[in-house]
């Protein structure tokens, strides 16, 4: 995510400070708690936060500046500073083009600790009896092989990604998707490679089911 160094500021702030205020807070008490001059400015700022999907925008019911669930899981303690690359979409029904292979960025060799995670978001309703609505964020942990019954990432033919439930044959590989009105997809072994495995998800309430 590139945010500027002023919107980075601004959502360091909102996140550093989310137990001090009772409630969000207003543009105006964010600019007296950051000590800027101009609300103007900020608004902008703000506007590119919500761009971002990293700020929800206020509703007449809830005024204040809050932060987006996606948000707050990024922001994991200090510790975990990690942050998890956000890169696409993966269709968890027919499988989606894999977006000009944004989401099978290479990690850098030194960010590559014994987990290397990423997050993707769920379209489609193919795993929806697994929980997984179309919507969702899911953490992927980065590997390329799975046991059999584990969900992962899985690129078919090296062109589209797909999330489903692997079984995996010397003969054929299954990808099996939790919607009973779906039928398994059948392949051979050297046309599936798997991207990552599921060790997560978070919902993402706007969506209505």
């Amino acid at each position: 995510m590139s945010l500027t160094r002023k919107q980075q500021e601004i959502f360091d702030f909102l996140l550093q400070n989310q137990e001090q205020f009772n409630h969000p807070p207003t543009l105006e008490e964010l600019c007296t708690a950051m000590g800027l001059k101009s609300r103007g400015s900020l608004h902008s700022q703000i506007k590119a936060l919500i761009d971002a999907n990293l700020v929800e925008a206020p509703e007449r019911k809830q005024r204040g500046i809050r932060l987006t669930e996606y948000a707050k899981a990024m922001a994991k303690p200090a510790e975990q500073s990690d942050l998890l690359p956000f890169v696409g979409f993966i269709a968890a029904g027919k499988p989606i083009e894999a977006i000009e292979n944004i989401a099978y960025m290479a990690v850098p060799e030194q960010l590559k600790t014994g987990k290397s995670c990423y997050v993707l978001q769920v379209k489609g309703d193919s795993m929806l009896e697994e929980g997984i609505f179309d919507g969702d964020w899911v953490v992927i942990e980065q590997r390329s092989h799975a046991r059999n019954g584990e969900i992962v990432v899985a690129l078919v033919d090296k062109a589209e990604a797909t999330l489903k439930f692997i079984e995996q044959y010397p003969h054929e590989t299954l990808l099996i998707p939790a919607n009973s009105t779906m039928q398994a997809m059948r392949y051979k072994p050297e046309q599936v490679e798997i991207q990552g495995v599921l060790v997560g998800q978070m919902r993402s309430y706007t969506h209505h089911h």
